[in-house]
């Protein structure tokens, strides 16, 4: 998905748009220093101890190692955090996500029967949570990671709220 506003109606209004919290980087992070300062001291290592042909195989293993751990344990996660995106509209919640499988799901305001959040108290000192949508037909869809759980709580219960008093539209009929 290139932008958000490629999903939307010509008429939808786009009211809120979030990725999930960067506490799903931190691992990734991790992963990239302690990988870089491992590859850093074999590197210097097999530079002191081998010569020739020997120091440029082990060099060029450790580099490929290197680079193999990055693109498996870092860049895939920020790969993963950067294309799911979380948008609520006026009409309704969409989901998105994927890099080359794209997934989709998309809930109307009007089949939104309860929004409830989770979060713990590490989540709590993060500003994020568990966003759980209660839609009137199937079970509840859990979304993990939300930034600001709270509000977003508070603006899609509004928007729900606000959706249900809202008078027929006569072009859309009742």
């Amino acid at each position: 998905m290139g932008s958000p506003e490629e999903a939307l109606a010509p008429d939808e209004r786009l009211v809120l748009h979030r990725h999930p919290h960067w506490k799903m980087l931190f691992w990734p992070v991790v992963t990239l220093v302690l990988a870089t300062a491992v590859a850093g001291f074999l590197g210097g290592l097999a530079s002191r101890r081998l010569e020739g042909s020997a120091r440029t195989v082990v060099l060029l293993v450790i580099l490929a190692l290197w680079l193999g751990v990055l693109a498996w344990r870092c860049a895939a996660p920020v790969l993963s955090w950067k294309s799911t995106h979380f948008l609520v509209t006026d009409r309704r919640v969409l989901v998105r996500q994927g890099v080359l499988t794209h997934t989709g799901i998309d809930i109307p305001m009007s089949r939104i029967s309860s929004v409830q959040f989770r979060h713990g108290l590490f989540d709590r000192m993060l500003g994020t949570g568990t966003l759980i949508i209660g839609s009137s037909s199937e079970e509840p869809l859990e979304f993990d990671d939300i930034p600001q759980v709270q509000q977003v709580h508070h603006l899609l219960y509004h928007q729900v709220f606000d959706e249900e008093r809202r008078p027929a539209d006569p072009q859309w009929g009742p």
